[in-house]
């Protein structure tokens, strides 16, 4: 199968060499960043410099690819998909913006190839397993999904450390969050609705964020009292950031204070991912409670040391081409992330990334 993968940062790096070295695809990798594709191509990879903001330029670069993987920032997604469309491509992307989610809907209307937003972390793995989760329960009450994506040894004061895109990071603080709330789908404030909670011996917050949910509350309207997605951090982060995007107006100005914290905050390798849902409800007359918990490391002994958000996002959305390949998902149209069988995920060659890790608490 030939994909054309667009963006060569850190993320685009892993899945090529992820889905290059499985020996069942032909990769291609695309940007305009030509020191980022060279250092590719020194690793056997086959690259290609495109403009991916020009239309022409990327629609040409996409003919006679059989699939289209996404790694560019959010605000790309929409043309991407539409250049896929017109190149009769498969696409595949990691946003978590909801207006590009709603379009790229809407572009797969009708559309004879298949379209899949949002297969990373969050949104991605976080709704498949709620969705797992939630199917086993004869009535729902709550769900709720928790995932932070953290420095493993924070050191300012924000307890942060850059780990994945400044861009998507900003995005998601400063936009509405989709929710249901007794039963009726709401638009919460972000940066609200903070909790503080305990696993695995260390303290955390966490506070409402946009995107992390994808198409959940569509799928489970009507079916739910409560679902929520909240992003988790160290305590204290959620205060300081308030002071700088509502004290400071810099949501204003987003521009400037992600320049800030390009310059002012280091990124780090030395991560970890915490991905905590808990769905109660009913089950054969009897309130229950489910809990899926685990904290994903940073790999750095191998050749090629990974942060544990480039394993976790490029293992979700190299797992959905796969099981696309070898025919668990629909073969066109717009596919949910709730679609994917969770065993199939983690059964996946790719999926397993979520096996492989420490586990703090599991499900059957």
């Amino acid at each position: 199968m030939k994909v054309a993968l667009l963006g060569a940062g850190h993320i685009g790096q892993t899945i090529a060499r992820l889905l290059q070295g499985s020996g069942d695809y032909q990769v291609t990798v695309m940007d305009k960043n030509a020191g980022a594709l060279q250092l590719l191509a020194g690793q056997g990879l086959a690259t290609k410099t495109v403009d991916t903001e020009d239309k022409a330029q990327l629609a040409a670069a996409l003919r006679g690819n059989d699939v289209v993987v996404n790694a560019l920032p959010y605000h790309l997604a929409i043309t991407a998909a539409h250049m896929a469309l017109e190149a009769g491509c498969h696409y595949f992307d990691l946003t978590e913006d909801v207006a590009a989610t709603k379009e790229i809907k809407r572009i797969a209307a009708g559309a004879k190839t298949a379209f899949m937003p949002q297969c990373g972390l969050a949104p991605g793995f976080i709704g498949i397993v709620a969705h797992h989760l939630a199917k086993r329960f004869d009535t729902l009450q709550d769900v709720k999904m928790r995932v932070g994506a953290l420095p493993a040894f924070p050191t300012n004061a924000l307890k942060y450390n850059l780990t994945w895109s400044v861009d998507g990071l900003i995005n998601e603080y400063c936009h509405p969050c989709e929710a249901i709330h007794d039963g009726d789908t709401i638009a919460a404030l972000p940066l609200e609705g903070l909790e503080h909670f305990s696993l695995d011996g260390t303290e955390y917050e966490a506070f409402n964020t946009s995107g992390g949910l994808g198409t959940l509350c569509e799928t489970w309207d009507g079916k739910v009292r409560n679902l929520d997605y909240k992003t988790v951090r160290y305590p204290g982060h959620r205060d300081l950031m308030m002071f700088l995007l509502d004290d400071l107006a810099l949501k204003n100005d987003q521009e400037k204070l992600k320049d800030i914290m390009r310059k002012s905050m280091p990124a780090t390798m030395q991560d970890v991912v915490l991905v905590f849902v808990t769905v109660s409800g009913m089950k054969n007359g009897v309130l229950m409670q489910e809990v899926f918990a685990r904290k994903i490391f940073a790999e750095r002994d191998g050749e090629q040391p990974l942060s544990a958000i480039q394993i976790t996002t490029a293992a979700g959305i190299c797992a959905a081409v796969d099981l696309f390949r070898e025919g668990k998902l629909p073969q066109q149209g717009f596919i949910r992330q709730e679609e994917v069988a969770l065993p199939d995920f983690l059964a996946n060659r790719f999926g397993k990334a979520y096996q492989q890790s420490r586990q703090v608490e599991s499900i059957g």
